[in-house]
């Protein structure tokens, strides 16, 4: 990717290094461990789907050692991660004013081990997430960069892919995507629940490829190479897959993210046709 000469956003809290004590954690109650790490490996947008923590849980409950804030970090991956949240800045601000709206950026969080949002405590395990109640991205880049390497979807753009597509769920967030849905599935079983959020997801990549293209149409940021990292990330969180990898069958009721070809299929349209009608999921018969 083409980052170099560009902007650094401005909303990036770095909280590695803060300590969260074990008080807080609800982390894998009633969950076994094969289906955490799957659960975990699958880029949820809200990590209480898998925690027992209370959205309203109280900062007395959990023991988080305070760091002063200082000036932004200089590492590598610091710096990475503001010059990609800077271009979903510099895509979705005008986009949303083609709408008539007005585009709200989130903070993304960097961290370590463990973190508190505002739904709930957050071990790394749970990967990248998306808090809709406090509208911020959270991202642990050690365990970023593991799973790069487990999955086999390397490459700086396969990264920037997870960032576009949490910042998708925030977008779904300001548009009332996320909301409405939360309303349908609590009314809905299991299997209409899981099919719901799988159209979520799904446009999530969408709206990641939408990114990737509107970036590119209007600083070039992609390199050769790129585009196929980013089919290659879709793929490799694909729900069959990731069944297939942790040992089970695959069961297309249990999906609440997308097979892989379906997530590739959508990340594609997104970035052919660089549209929000491209990405309406839930219109489409076919997903």
């Amino acid at each position: 990717m083409r980052l170099g000469g560009g902007r650094e956003s401005g909303n990036v809290e770095d909280r590695r290094g803060r300590r969260v004590g074990r008080g807080g954690l609800a982390v894998g109650g009633g969950l076994g461990g094969v289906v955490l790490v799957v659960l975990a490996l699958l880029f949820g947008i809200d990590p209480s789907v898998i925690l027992q923590g209370d959205p309203g849980l109280q900062q007395s409950q959990v023991q988080q050692r305070q760091v002063e804030p200082g000036a932004p970090a200089q590492d590598d991956g610091a710096r990475f991660v503001r010059r990609v949240l800077a271009e979903t800045e510099d895509v979705w601000t005008p986009l949303f004013r083609e709408v008539g709206r007005s585009y709200e950026a989130p903070t993304l969080v960097l961290f370590t081990g463990a973190v508190q949002s505002a739904c709930g405590t957050a071990q790394s395990a749970v990967g990248p997430f998306y808090c809709p109640a406090d509208r911020q991205v959270y991202i642990d880049l050690d365990f970023l960069a593991e799973m790069q390497r487990r999955l086999n979807a390397p490459g700086d753009f396969a990264a920037a892919y997870v960032i576009a597509h949490e910042v998708g769920h925030h977008v779904q967030n300001l548009l009332g995507v996320l909301p409405r849905v939360q309303q349908l599935r609590q009314r809905a079983g299991e299997a209409d629940g899981n099919a719901l959020q799988v159209r979520v997801e799904l446009q999530a990549d969408c709206l990641a490829g939408l990114w990737a293209r509107r970036a590119q149409d209007a600083r070039q940021i992609l390199e050769e190479g790129d585009i196929e990292e980013g089919l290659g990330a879709a793929a490799a969180v694909g729900d069959d897959r990731m069944q297939r990898r942790a040992g089970g069958q695959v069961q297309p009721d249990s999906f609440t993210h997308g097979s892989s070809a379906q997530r590739v299929r959508w990340f594609r349209a997104g970035l052919q046709q660089g549209t929000l009608e491209a990405c309406d999921t839930f219109a489409a018969e076919r997903i």
